[in-house]
């Protein structure tokens, strides 16, 4: 029993003593530090990031990048202070602006706010920026201006509360970029000859140089836009020196896919030069619509004309052009299948302009066990368009009515008869000639 309660003291003593030795520590520990900043600012600078160079006539985005390289050149800790909830390097809720100056552009983009700039860090804004199209070329200097605001000091107050002091600072930056000349192409006017769906034909430019560079060496190309139905036979015009403001005439040979319709039709223009410091350079690519005419087509145009069974025919067939141009040695063929044949299936009609007739002359014959009824015969031309390309027609029906014998025909055409006939005939010539001889 004694032995028991010597350990239960024990115990309690050594509690209180822990107790006792863990607020002595409290007591004796020291305050924590805070920091107080003596010197340092922001300081902000500005650049183009990526290329600096702007092309007269176009708008490009321009992204402006704002560096804050303010340091902090001296602090020190100390017990008893409050820290600062913003670095003195810090520059605050900044607004970057961008002006064209004595540049020839229009800023086409306001003001922008792009937060906070710690010390050693960046921000970045983008401008639109339209290069008016007659801009000299050169080096010229956009003002850039910042606002921001920035701690320039905090005052303690007692031992837990600070009064901030703000400062808001604006700046100007100068900002260089470079104008670079160029070629631009104007397409004036657009004509076409003998475009039609199906052929080859010409297109005809006429192009002035509305930049302020002076192309060298230039070549004038037409490329095939997207899945467009027209495609660039020849392609390059070379029309060497194109200074600004010149007018050119450029013509390229081009097919239109059979696919197409009558309509207009996308084809991209671009030219290749040398600028001023004999740099392979390309313009701006420029979309224009070309007309298409229509498909060359022919009909007949006649009246069906009618034959005989077993009966050997000349059949005149008129073809009209009913398509938008003019068509060259021209010549029709007609297919002639069963009940027909035919030694001269073949007719030279020459040239068809548009909704012109041209006659047609085929001989052809029938089987005598033809049936009566009318039929369809196909018939196509094989001609050539203006670039002398050999074209084929669709397939055209040409009617032909087999029409039965009649009056002196069907006699004429039934054997019987013509059998009779002759018999009659030579009883009639042998009665005379032995009447003539007993008589004698």
């Amino acid at each position: 029993m004694k032995l028991m309660s010597a350990n239960r003291y024990s115990s309690g003593t050594v509690w209180v003593l822990s107790l006792l030795l863990l607020i002595a520590c409290v007591l004796v520990s020291p305050a924590m530090a805070g920091t107080k900043y003596l010197s340092g600012g922001p300081s902000l600078s500005a650049a183009v990031t990526g290329t600096n160079e702007l092309i007269s006539g176009q708008t490009v985005p321009l992204q402006v990048t704002v560096q804050n390289s303010g340091l902090i050149d001296s602090k020190f800790s100390q017990t008893g202070l409050v820290d600062r909830t913003d670095l003195p390097n810090t520059a605050k809720t900044v607004t970057v602006g961008l002006g064209s100056g004595s540049a020839p552009v229009t800023i086409q983009s306001d003001p922008q706010m792009i937060g906070d700039i710690l010390g050693g860090a960046s921000g970045q804004s983008k401008f639109n920026v339209k290069v008016e199209a007659d801009a000299p070329s050169g080096t010229y200097t956009l003002p850039v201006s910042v606002n921001y605001t920035y701690l320039e000091s905090a005052e303690q107050v007692g031992t837990d509360s600070l009064n901030y002091n703000y400062v808001t600072k604006s700046l100007i930056i100068p900002l260089t970029v470079t104008i670079r000349s160029e070629v631009i192409v104007d397409v004036q006017k657009i004509s076409a000859e003998q475009l039609n769906v199906g052929t080859e034909g010409y297109l005809n430019l006429t192009l002035q140089n509305t930049g302020n560079e002076n192309g060298k060496n230039a070549i004038v190309k037409i490329v095939r836009n997207g899945a467009s139905p027209i495609t660039p036979t020849d392609s390059s015009v070379y029309i060497g020196d194109f200074a600004k403001g010149a007018v050119v005439n450029c013509r390229y040979r081009v097919a239109v896919s059979t696919e197409a319709a009558a309509q207009t039709y996308p084809v991209d223009v671009i030219v290749a030069y040398e600028d001023h410091d004999g740099i392979n350079r390309t313009s701006r690519l420029q979309t224009i619509g070309v007309p298409i005419g229509g498909k060359i087509d022919f009909k007949v145009s006649s009246e069906a004309p009618s034959i005989n069974p077993g009966q050997k025919k000349v059949l005149d067939v008129q073809y009209t052009n009913v398509g938008a141009t003019t068509v060259y040695s021209a010549q029709a063929r007609l297919s002639a299948v069963d009940p027909f044949t035919s030694n001269d299936d073949t007719a030279y009609l020459g040239d068809i302009k548009p909704g012109d007739s041209v006659m047609a002359h085929f001989e052809v014959s029938t089987t005598s066990d033809a049936t009566i009824k009318q039929y369809g015969l196909d018939s196509e031309i094989r001609y050539r368009d203006a670039l002398d390309n050999s074209q084929i027609s669709d397939t055209m029906k040409v009617p032909v009515n087999v029409v039965a014998k009649t009056g002196t025909s069907a006699i004429l055409g039934n054997p019987i008869i013509l059998a009779v006939i002759a018999a009659i005939i030579i009883g009639v010539g042998y009665f005379l000639y032995t009447r003539k001889k007993g008589s004698a």
